[in-house]
């Protein structure tokens, strides 16, 4: 018999990991061994593995009970105490008795979908429609798994109770066993003629088409939970949730930090020597920025409430507007006999101690 694997291995997470980081792991992993995305061998029994680590870590009480007991310990019911043991004891002489439960509404999985953005829809909201495939009740028999016009019947092996009691004797005394019934498979109900449709299941996978609200401010990786979108229960089960993971496109012009949008502003010679004032791109329009004379390259302009929306409401960020200063590439005569008279009169360039202060804060920016 092969060993259980630690539960907290099985999720990849610490023994000190809070809730929020077990079900993170655990929609991780279930999103990556679901039969339905992965057909590789091992995959179902890696999914199932997931869940039940998932079910117990998930539980205060359960794994309050398994860090203390480990597997022995995850399947004891409320109210374990170290004297419970002495009713082992007892029952081995007397009459034991192990109870099944039948099986009841089972959650619906979560499912994935991507998302690709463009750069605006992220910083200002859209309605986007998404479209997928999910589990659904089957349209022919609307999950009850009979062909329609007829009905379940109660299992005939259990009474519908959805387990049997079987009765050993030896020399110690009676020994009681309570099992899933084999014959329903602890449903309590069997199906005589099942919905051709979907063989008995009572699910078939579906297309399905939604719309819906993109949240101004996004970035790329934001995930957007849609609750009970998911796949549908088994039993009347909940349905599962759907998540849409976001992908931004780059923009042509702008770039994005945080809340701040950087756009590099090009200027020739002369804008930058004598000072001018220039149009802008911004997110909305354009804006005008006065130039000083002596503009350097690498000189910073912060346009307020220019950049994204916050996420979560209050205000937006700025955009920063950094200068640089275009030298020609060709000249005419004219130009060139210009810019020689201009050069005999000017010092030989340094780089100012100010402008080195702006070149470490850019870096730090885009670090």
């Amino acid at each position: 018999m092969v060993a259980k694997r630690c539960y907290y291995e099985v999720l990849g997470v610490p023994r000190t990991a809070s809730e929020g980081e077990i079900k993170k792991a655990f929609r991780k992993l279930a999103f990556q061994y679901h039969p339905d995305h992965n057909k590789d061998g091992g995959s179902a029994e890696r999914f199932k593995e997931v869940n039940e680590a998932y079910e117990v870590l998930c539980d205060p009480v359960k794994r309050e009970r398994y860090d203390r007991f480990g597997h022995t310990g995850d399947g004891f019911a409320d109210g374990f105490d170290i004297f419970s043991g002495f009713g082992d004891i007892f029952e081995t002489f007397f009459g034991s008795t192990t109870t099944a439960r039948r099986s009841g509404p089972q959650r619906g999985a979560d499912i994935q979908l991507k998302l690709t953005l463009e750069f605006k829809e992220a910083v200002f909201g859209c309605e986007r429609e998404i479209q997928g495939w999910r589990i659904e009740d089957c349209s022919t028999c609307h999950g009850s798994g009979c062909e329609p016009g007829t009905r379940p019947k109660r299992c005939p092996e259990c009474n519908g109770s959805g387990h049997v009691r079987r009765v050993q004797r030896s020399i110690f005394g009676q020994f009681v066993n309570t099992a899933t019934c084999p014959h329903c498979q602890g449903d309590g109900n069997i199906i005589d003629k099942a919905c051709s449709h979907c063989n008995g299941s009572g699910q078939e996978k579906k297309q399905f088409r939604l719309v819906i609200n993109v949240p101004a401010g996004v970035e790329d990786g934001t995930q957007i939970r849609l609750s009970g979108e998911g796949n549908t229960g088994l039993r009347g089960g909940s349905r599962g949730n759907l998540y849409v993971a976001l992908s931004v496109k780059e923009h042509e012009l702008f770039k994005r930090h945080g809340n701040d949008i950087i756009i590099n502003l090009p200027l020739n010679f002369t804008q930058a020597a004598l000072g001018s004032e220039v149009d802008v791109p911004t997110l909305n329009d354009n804006a005008k920025i006065k130039i000083p004379a002596g503009t350097q390259t690498g000189s910073l302009f912060r346009l307020k409430g220019k950049g994204v929306p916050n996420l979560n409401g209050g205000g937006r960020g700025d955009q920063l507007v950094i200068v640089h200063v275009i030298t020609p590439e060709s000249l005419d005569e004219r130009q060139r006999q210009l810019l020689e008279e201009l050069g005999k009169t000017l010092e030989p360039a340094s780089m100012p101690e100010a402008n080195r202060g702006i070149f470490q804060r850019l870096k730090n920016l885009f670090e």
